[in-house]
């Protein structure tokens, strides 16, 4: 009886192009779909004129880059997630390592995070380039009025510039061009399928922040029987919606990934929320089939096959 083998596709959010072709090499070559979301997601994190992943990411509010990144597996729905992770520009490999090497747990976050870091190897480095730096500056620009190395103490005028100052900060808003989480979804030869995502997490946040990329069922989800999904944009939404769970549930009761992900968005989009921006999802079956949503037209993903000579485009559904 000859062995039936599973349609290999390989699919990701705006911006993961950068990823997929060396993640399509591993999976025509035989090999995992969580090798190739890995490799992917390390290309995406390296590309230093992206700033919402990886090296070169947008710092917090205190001028930090704090990044966070995981990864599931669908026939385990294994998990391993890092957060708020400073100083190491591949947060995926690390969301990874704590997936396989530190199996009782499945989410890191901070100093832990970069102690396990170092505990396996991985090296520091600068992940505040000189542009984001200059995006950073540029933002902070209206409110840079104190005297530069003057030491006295606070009064009145002191607090009212602080007060200032966090309201500037609560209203800074993405630099203009693509922007937001990278989703990679991957169904390999042997019919296993994977999520990754990475992200420096939404610009000049409160230093802490951890969004939904680094928690199951909202940032991303994977379950071989039904399909995976993974969402970019206002984390927090997807968080209050446990966003990528629901949409593996309805890709359960029979909606294709188009329907499933649209009504994650329209769910959502019901809740009261004085900072909502837009939300964004993909999802991946185990039969092969794909599709997005999001909130504005225009807006696409990413997908390769074998037969793909590079990352072709596909309209997402508006909600």
């Amino acid at each position: 009886m000859t062995k039936r083998t599973s349609p290999v596709v390989i699919i990701g959010s705006e911006r993961s192009e950068v990823g997929l072709p060396a993640a399509m090499a591993i999976l025509r070559d035989g090999g995992t779909a969580v090798d190739a979301v890995e490799a992917a997601l390390r290309r995406c994190e390296d590309n230093l004129a992206d700033h919402y992943v990886g090296t070169g990411g947008l710092p917090n509010a205190r001028g930090d880059v704090e990044l966070d990144a995981s990864l599931m597996i669908g026939s385990s729905r294994a998990f391993g997630a890092v957060g708020a992770v400073k100083g190491f520009p591949n947060p995926i490999s690390i969301a990874r390592a704590v997936l396989e090497k530190l199996p009782q747990h499945c989410l890191l976050v901070g100093a832990g995070a970069e102690l396990f870091a170092e505990e396996n190897g991985f090296v520091r480095a600068d992940l505040l380039t000189e542009d984001s730096k200059a995006l950073f500056r540029s933002a902070l620009h209206p409110s840079t009025d104190s005297v530069e190395g003057e030491r006295t103490a606070a009064q009145v005028g002191d607090e009212r510039y602080r007060q200032a100052a966090m309201d500037l900060v609560n209203t800074f808003a993405p630099h203009d061009g693509p922007w937001g989480t990278i989703n990679i979804l991957a169904l390999d030869s042997t019919g296993e399928l994977v999520v990754g995502v990475s992200t420096s997490g939404y610009p000049w946040k409160y230093p802490g922040r951890v969004g939904d990329s680094a928690l199951p069922g909202a940032g991303n989800y994977c379950d071989v029987r039904f399909g995976a999904a993974a969402c970019t944009g206002r984390g927090e939404m997807s968080m209050r919606v446990v966003g990528a769970r629901g949409i593996v549930a309805d890709l359960a009761r029979g909606l294709d990934p188009d329907q499933a992900c649209r009504a994650m968005l329209a769910d959502a989009a019901t809740l009261e929320d004085s900072f909502a921006a837009e939300l964004r999802a993909l999802a991946l079956t185990p039969d092969g089939r794909h599709g997005g949503a999001a909130g504005q037209r225009g807006s696409v993903y990413a997908v390769m096959t074998p037969s793909s000579t590079e990352p072709e485009l596909h309209p997402r559904s508006v909600l």
